[in-house]
């Protein structure tokens, strides 16, 4: 009788569950709760462990992870590794300014000991103050403490520093980190912070209501409350907004030779311009200091963008729309008052498809308005910047000296 061979069984992999660890986490640290529910989470095997960076798109957090990697970690090694990565957003890592030398490997390592020491059950083959090839490093100092004493390291001992054991390397992947040599790049990352730091606040005065912390210590409490005290460059803001906005106008031209054809076929001509929506509210308590600063900014840069300026209090009445050409300057002026109703403005806007942007100078005390159908940014005062009368998740900025 002919026995039939039976197929092997089909072993299952394992199924990685981030959410579940990150609610276990979430039990037990309060803080990183709040941070967590605001970063964006992605699976990935483009990567062999984990990361976090900012998403140049959204202007967002986000956080990517191999799930493999993770299967291969205890229950307590995974939250350790969530906190990991948390902290390197919380202490700037991801938006700071690098080093002269830029995205090495040395300060790979710094940033991951800076937060590594106080991290209880990281996983071995992670850097630690104190341990193994760092034994003689103290713990608990700032990235750029640990990146010279690092480079020091280097020319007294070379490379054996960071090899032995089979320990020391960097746990997880910070290539998504900005060396901020574009302007553009910089100030999306200073968008980043300036919304990392409203989440901290957020989740700092969550956690001292209930007088629940988790492991954050008192020392981490102060180095966290001090930099909620620095401010974002709003100019910087407004001109990035603009240039981000711009697009490419692309006409023939023979008076440039086609790249592939040349003298045969005419070439092409490029031209980056931008069609920007600036909705003015003209409510008594939007103060002629902020327009004033406003539009002085904005005449500087009247010459790479087109603006079509919307005059609004609950409506817009065309007879007050005025295009602001490229290159001219124009001097603001109070021309309504009243209340405010921003889905006037929004509206007016959402009507044309031209425009590339959509700029709002309020005092955002006005409800929620209707979607945008092109990216919209919000300028107002210091108080309702830190305080809005409505929650969104676009660019709000404070316009101030």
């Amino acid at each position: 009788m002919t026995t039939i061979p039976q197929p092997s069984p089909v072993v299952s992999k394992p199924h990685f569950d981030l959410n579940l660890h990150v609610y276990r986490l979430l039990q037990k640290e309060p803080f990183y709760a709040h941070i967590s529910r605001n970063i964006d989470k992605q699976a990935t095997t483009t990567i062999p462990t984990a990361g976090v960076r900012v998403n140049k798109e959204t202007k967002q957090f986000e956080m990517v992870y191999n799930s493999d990697f993770f299967l291969t970690l205890s229950d307590d090694e995974k939250a350790a590794v969530l906190v990991h990565e948390f902290d390197h957003i919380v202490y700037g890592h991801v938006t700071g300014r690098l080093p002269a030398e830029g995205m090495t490997k040395l300060w790979n390592i710094a940033a991951d000991l800076a937060i590594n020491s106080h991290i209880p059950n990281i996983p071995k083959m992670a850097c630690i103050p104190g341990k193994g090839a760092y034994a003689k490093l103290p713990p608990g100092k700032a990235a750029e403490f640990y990146f010279e004493e690092l480079k020091k390291m280097k020319e007294e001992e070379g490379d054996q520093g960071s090899k032995e054991g089979g320990e020391g390397e960097p746990m997880d992947d910070h290539s998504g980190w900005s060396d901020q040599d574009d302007d553009m790049d910089n100030t999306s990352n200073e968008i980043a912070r300036e919304r990392l730091k409203d989440i901290i606040r957020k989740a700092a005065e969550e956690c001292a209501k209930s007088n629940s912390w988790g492991s954050v210590s008192s020392e981490m409490r102060k180095t966290i409350m001090e930099g909620l005290t620095t401010t974002v460059d709003w100019r910087k803001m407004l001109r990035y907004f603009v240039k981000c906005s711009q697009r490419c106008d692309k006409s023939s031209t023979i008076k440039k030779l086609n790249k592939r054809y040349p003298r045969i076929h005419s070439g092409k001509k490029t031209n980056r311009v931008a069609n920007i929506a600036i909705s003015i509210d003209q409510s008594g308590s939007v103060d002629d200091g902020m327009l004033a600063m406003f539009f002085s900014e904005l005449n500087s840069l009247s010459s790479i963008a087109t603006f079509t300026v919307i005059p609004f209090d609950t409506v817009v009445d065309d007879k007050l729309v005025y295009v602001w050409k490229k290159g001219k300057k124009q001097v603001w002026n109070r021309v309504m008052c009243g209340g405010t109703d921003f889905d006037a403005p929004t509206k007016w806007v959402n009507k044309d498809p031209k425009f590339d942007g959509h700029i709002v100078l309020t005092d955002m005390c006005a409800s929620k308005p209707v979607p945008s159908r092109c990216p919209r940014m919000w300028m107002t005062n210091k108080a309702n910047a830190a305080s809005p009368y409505f929650k969104t998740s676009e660019v709000v900025v404070a316009v101030g000296k």
